[in-house]
């Protein structure tokens, strides 16, 4: 399998980037704690998100389209997954052997990877797949050329226990989503938004903020 860096498309991008990149907006939504931007308002959907150990949790999808591309940002919360995990196997409780092992733990570890995991099983070539940061929240990047030769461009983060999954899929030989990857970033619960000093990752204590990097959206 040979891989092709991302990081080139990156700079080209910021170099040439399209005229329409001027009239892309900054979507903002403090419900799902997240800043990104889309070339147009995204649509909102309410799903079910099957997670790796049979859990499902309540999601939201923000999907904006420009033409034949298409740019969506899945939000999941899994801040109350291990709550539920343990309330799945109280019934096994003490039972040997334990048929019924509590994997809130293994769940939330693994949902950066399980979350890249559902695209490399639907099939096309992988042509680049690494380790990831965004205001340095750590996360995962992957692309893949798709039958139709259309390329999918995602990148996956975990913040403060919620997922983030960006999909940009353009068609043959247009611009790679870049602008709508770089521009991610996340809020806080009291909707300041954060960036670290060093990189944040979920099962750590957060870094310091970098200063004067946070504001609360509206002020």
């Amino acid at each position: 399998m040979r891989l092709t860096s991302f990081v080139p498309a990156l700079l080209i991008l910021a170099l040439s980037a399209p005229a329409s990149a001027a009239e892309w907006i900054e979507y903002i939504n403090l419900q799902d704690r997240f800043i990104v931007n889309v070339p147009t308002q995204p649509v909102v959907t309410d799903i079910t998100y099957p997670t790796e150990f049979g859990i499902n949790l309540p999601a939201r999808v923000h999907t904006s389209v420009d033409g034949q591309s298409r740019y969506s940002v899945t939000a999941v919360d899994y801040s109350n997954i291990q709550k539920l995990h343990a309330d799945r196997v109280k019934a096994c409780a003490g039972a040997y052997p334990d048929t019924c092992t509590n994997q809130g733990g293994a769940e939330l570890r693994g949902a950066l990877d399980y979350a890249i995991s559902t695209y490399l099983r639907r099939g096309g070539q992988v042509t680049y797949y690494a380790y990831a940061n965004s205001d340095r929240v750590e996360g995962r990047r992957l692309q893949i050329t798709n039958a139709d030769q259309s390329r999918t461009f995602v990148a996956v983060y975990l913040h403060e226990n919620r997922i983030y999954i960006l999909d940009g899929t353009v068609p043959k030989g247009a611009v790679p989503p870049a602008l709508f990857q770089q521009s991610m970033g996340f809020y806080d619960k009291d909707g300041v938004r954060v960036r670290y000093e060093t990189i944040y990752s979920n099962f750590y204590p957060a870094p310091k903020r970098e200063p004067g990097s946070g504001r609360i959206q509206g002020c």
